[in-house]
């Protein structure tokens, strides 16, 4: 079984994400192959006090990225967004965003 950070990779700081936090929606970056039962032990884990009540998640492909004559993609990655139960408690990390 994989540690919680190992999970859990970084949280997503963009306008659409920061706009879900009212609604308890919280972006993150995940590992490749975790799936949504492991995304929500690791937040509850990481995150002592809070309840996760569902989790969505996508992937994204690498985009093409070019430099001169030169082409490649940039690395493919997971991200999931996770809302919290009703009672649950906030992230602290995102409320310092606000």
């Amino acid at each position: 079984m994989k540690a919680p950070q190992d999970i859990i990779l970084r949280p997503v700081i963009t306008e659409a994400s920061m706009a879900g936090i009212q609604m308890k929606k919280y972006t993150f970056k995940v590992a490749a192959d975790a799936n949504k039962i492991e995304i929500a032990k690791a937040v509850e884990a990481l995150f002592p006090g809070t309840k996760v009540a569902k989790v969505n998640t996508m992937n994204c492909r690498g985009r093409l990225k070019r430099m001169g004559r030169s082409v490649g993609y940039t690395a493919s990655s997971k991200k999931a967004i996770v809302t919290l139960a009703e009672g649950s408690k906030t992230i602290e990390f995102f409320d310092t965003m606000l």
